[in-house]
């Protein structure tokens, strides 16, 4: 049985590990209404360009542009893992690196050669560990992702696939379903598809269509003739890469909500689990005291009885 002075000790110590996960709580409660806000900002903005982009691919049909081209065989592949950089986020990270792993086992047993572009430093440590060297490292830069690193990523991606050493991208990265849920994600992003930018679908970061952009005056506007200058080959050129990039920035925001949001369940649990440790140690500490002090009467009155006899 162990002493009230042990008990009362581990019952402080978890008191003040309480305190330190209910604050890690409310920050990241607090961090997930500004990130919720960006990727919101961002979205209509992926969502025009995507919805561009198909439109002038559909009127330029049998364009040449090297980034809806696809490859005649897929030789290797770039794959960019998105995580964060702190951990205590529950198996945010883990979800993330498990299905890159996999996915590079996957593409090795089929003779398909992989690269690797790591965002975050656990990405960067879990890698580095098993001998696998990233192309491309990102560090603190997971909580508040920047433009420049998403075009660093794009032009990278770009570049090896107009030049032909590369013949897929994929990102991977958890999407921040709602402030409480995250759904991990795998998304190809070059060769570009244009068939599926406009589809409504779950597993893909566009939002459906407006209803109201489905009336035939929106119809007659969006189908409409158009004037490209210099011409609509050019201007598609221009929107490939453009989209690319949009897409990976995209994702990068989209994975720092959900870091937020998982942090903060995370910390809800080690609180929770906090708690009900420091009432069952209390219960134990009253059970042990009341224990003591029953055994002290005990000997006082035994000792009084012998006394008297």
């Amino acid at each position: 049985m162990p002493n009230l002075k042990d008990i009362e000790k581990r019952i402080n110590s978890v008191r003040s590990t309480k305190q330190i996960t209910r604050t890690m709580e409310m920050v990241a409660a607090a961090k997930i209404r500004r990130a919720n806000e960006r990727v919101e900002a961002a979205t209509p903005y992926a969502d025009s360009m995507a919805e561009m982009l198909a439109h002038v691919a559909e009127l330029v049909k049998g364009s040449d542009c090297a980034l809806l081209q696809t490859h005649d065989e897929v030789k290797c592949t770039l794959i960019v893992a998105v995580v964060s950089d702190r951990g205590l986020a529950g198996g945010f990270n883990a979800n993330v690196l498990r299905r890159v792993e996999r996915l590079m086992k996957e593409k090795a047993a089929i003779g398909i050669q992989t690269h690797l572009i790591a965002c975050g430093k656990k990405a960067v440590g879990y890698f580095n560990y098993r001998k696998i060297k990233p192309v491309l490292e990102f560090r603190d830069l997971s909580a508040d992702p920047t433009v420049e690193e998403a075009a660093s990523i794009a032009a990278y991606a770009i570049e090896g696939y107009t030049s032909g050493a590369i013949d897929e991208v994929v990102v991977v990265y958890n999407h921040a379903k709602n402030a409480a849920e995250q759904v991990l994600r795998e998304e190809r992003i070059l060769p570009v598809d244009t068939g599926v930018l406009l589809a409504a679908r779950e597993g893909t970061y566009h939002r459906e269509l407006k209803a109201e952009r489905d009336s035939a005056q929106e119809k007659a506007r969006l189908h409409g003739e158009f004037a490209f200058e210099p011409s609509a080959e050019a201007v598609l050129d221009r929107l490939a890469p453009a989209y690319v990039k949009t897409t990976l920035y995209h994702a990068l925001i989209d994975s720092a909500a959900g870091e937020q949001g998982a942090r903060r369940n995370a910390m809800k649990s080690a609180t929770d689990n906090a708690t009900e440790m420091v009432d069952t140690l209390t219960r134990i500490y009253n059970r042990v005291r009341q224990g003591a002090i029953t055994t002290e009467i005990s000997e006082i009155v035994g000792g009084a009885a012998a006394l008297e006899e």
